[in-house]
């Protein structure tokens, strides 16, 4: 009886628990249309570039328009305050409600919400209907980032690569290696800078160096410890070091970001800039920003690249039209508008020799811009190292280099 009894009590609290309600499942993706239609989706993304915001706002129609899900672009400035804030939902208890559907991360973002259990526990990505076209074979960083495996937690959106770029009017040959580059500094003082670590462009940069001098780069693959930190950073600062009073403004100050920098090179300050885009250069000449000499360069060795993606939180209030978004950017009409110059540059994710004829031809009649490097000009893609490395590699430049900001 008190057997029974006990049963039955269990019985009515499972009862009374709520039930969460199943994750969408790609692969029956005309249910997952017709769960999205009719859902607001809050997309939160980085808001500080004009023609990216434009991007995400015709991507929103063309979603909206065609699936009946309405996107509302939450620009951030830190994609880490939304890791924070899915982080402190899940700590109340909101599993299901969330205010962010849909999330634009890579690198120790998507490293910190798999880790805490923030994303979409089963793989789902790699089962939306666009990701079969995803250049899985020569890009791998759709499958691993930062060292991190993917898992199908997040859509590959986008291909991200360190350029160089310089006004060809004043410089005719510039430097194409990390060697090169320090003596060339040495030899030109005032002429080269970086953004503050840790913006991200200037962070990117010392892990362009780090991977360059190294003794062992496969030591950058797993994390940062105590033991391996100094022998694998040795080099690095003592490159930093020698260069730092041969800098512009002898490295008492560092412009703020990757903008900030672009304007020293238009105004004839620096002779050499950088980013994270391969139509940057491009993209400024066609605003005005840059003159028309200024052209693209990597180093011979290779340069950084990665990956970044759209994640779904495991508690999104509007999973379907997630994916549903996520989809179409990886569809080869959204992703081709984004390659245009015109619109983003920003490179594809797809295998574009295994696209339909159609979808093909529009990607090879692009105008990539006059300042772009064709794809076989990249180079070689470095890896970016375990995710453990920035951090400490921020404090090191801050305490060597800060105290003269």
């Amino acid at each position: 009886m008190l057997k029974q009894f006990t049963a039955g009590l269990i019985a009515l609290a499972a009862a009374a628990l709520p039930v969460r309600a199943a994750d969408p499942d790609p692969d029956n993706w005309d249910a997952v249309l017709a769960e999205a239609k009719g859902q607001t989706i809050y997309f939160h993304a980085w808001g500080g570039e004009p023609i990216i915001n434009d991007y995400i706002a015709w991507a929103g129609n063309q979603v909206e328009a065609r699936y009946g899900v309405k996107v509302v672009h939450v620009k951030v400035d830190d994609t880490a305050s939304v890791v924070s804030k899915v982080l402190t939902e899940k700590a109340a208890g909101r599993d299901e409600g969330g205010a962010v559907d849909l999330v634009w991360i890579n690198g120790e973002n998507f490293a910190a919400m798999k880790r805490e259990g923030l994303l979409l526990p089963k793989p789902w990505a790699t089962r939306l209907p666009s990701y079969k076209y995803v250049d899985v074979e020569n890009k791998p960083s759709v499958a691993v980032d930062f060292t991190v495996p993917v898992d199908g937690l997040q859509a590959p959106w986008g291909m991200a690569k360190m350029i160089f770029f310089h006004d060809t009017a004043r410089l005719e040959n510039p430097p194409k290696s990390t060697e090169a580059l320090g003596r060339w500094i040495a030899e030109n003082p005032g002429r080269f800078t970086y953004p503050q670590p840790p913006d991200f462009i200037g962070t990117s940069f010392l892990k362009q160096l780090l991977i360059d001098l190294t003794p062992d780069a496969a030591v950058l693959q797993g994390p940062a410890t105590d033991e391996n930190f100094g022998p694998a950073t040795d080099p690095l600062f003592a490159w930093l070091d020698a260069a730092k009073d041969n800098l512009w403004r002898k490295g008492r100050t560092y412009p703020q970001n990757m903008n900030a920098m672009r304007q020293l090179l238009a105004d004839d300050e620096v002779a050499i800039a950088f980013a994270f885009n391969p139509a940057t250069a491009s993209n400024a000449i066609a605003n005005n920003e840059l003159p028309d000499s200024v052209r693209s360069f990597v180093f011979d060795g290779g340069t950084l690249g990665n990956t970044h993606f759209l994640a779904v939180p495991y508690n999104a209030n509007g999973k379907a039209g997630g994916m549903v978004l996520a989809n179409f950017m990886m569809s080869a009409e959204a992703q081709v508008r984004k390659q245009d110059a015109a619109v983003w540059g920003d490179p594809t994710v797809l295998a574009v020799e295994k696209l339909p004829a159609e979808d093909r031809a529009r990607f090879e009649s692009l105008d990539l811009g006059i300042a772009t490097l064709k794809p076989e000009e990249l180079g070689p893609v470095l890896p970016e190292p375990h995710d453990s490395w920035v951090k400490r590699i921020e404090a090191e430049w801050a305490r060597r280099y800060g105290t003269s900001q």
